[in-house]
């Protein structure tokens, strides 16, 4: 039996709605969906359970208004980490350098709350993962975000403008149409790299 996106849409969500029992602050997730076949940077690993509750973390913090990282949502704080651990999260003693305390896991206590629902996503993350690898070429399924011109992520590189200022963007974003400059009225553009005499 193969699962699809919408299936796993589905998992996603009541994998939610079960943290949402256990802390009612949390807001409803948007989009479950914009979260199949992405990896997070900041959080360190693949889509699992654990990144759900490390998801849910910001979503507490969002509706508390904390601001629980800093460098563009790379570093996370100890704000973060204060409320990580009300939900169940261990983390390392030292924070990473760039990422800060992102690199949470799963405590005792939560995987034993949370093992059904846990078990109940890994079997359907499997199942999408078959259904959507053919030839042993893995394809990946990025929802609604990437048919409706989302970037849903990834690196993101400096484009400036003929006056000077700069913004970060992701390529493909810039690449799916213009983004004009308040200031001088021209667009951005990523600069081509400059050859180093050797």
């Amino acid at each position: 039996m193969s699962t699809t996106p919408p299936v796993l849409a589905a998992e996603l969500a009541a994998a939610w709605a079960d943290i949402q029992r256990h802390h009612p602050e949390l807001p409803d997730l948007a989009a479950p969906e914009s979260l199949i076949g992405e990896s997070s940077s900041a959080c360190g690993h693949e889509l699992s359970f654990e990144r759900l509750l490390h998801e849910a973390v910001h979503g507490i913090a969002a509706a508390r208004g904390v601001r629980d990282t800093s460098r563009a949502g790379r570093y996370h704080n100890r704000r973060f980490l204060a409320i990580a651990e009300e939900m169940g999260l261990d983390h390392p003693e030292e924070p990473h350098p760039s990422s800060g305390f992102s690199l949470v896991t799963l405590n005792v206590e939560a995987k034993k709350r949370y093992r059904p629902t846990i078990d109940r996503l890994q079997r359907a993350l499997r199942a999408h993962t078959a259904a959507t690898e053919s030839d042993n070429v893995a394809r990946t399924f990025r929802g609604p975000a990437a048919r409706h011109g989302s970037s849903g992520g990834g690196v993101r590189v400096k484009a400036v403008c003929d006056c000077g200022r700069n913004v970060r963007v992701v390529p493909s974003v810039l690449a799916q149409a213009p983004i004009v400059c308040g200031g001088c009225g021209k667009p951005f553009r990523i600069p081509e790299p400059v050859a180093v005499a050797s």
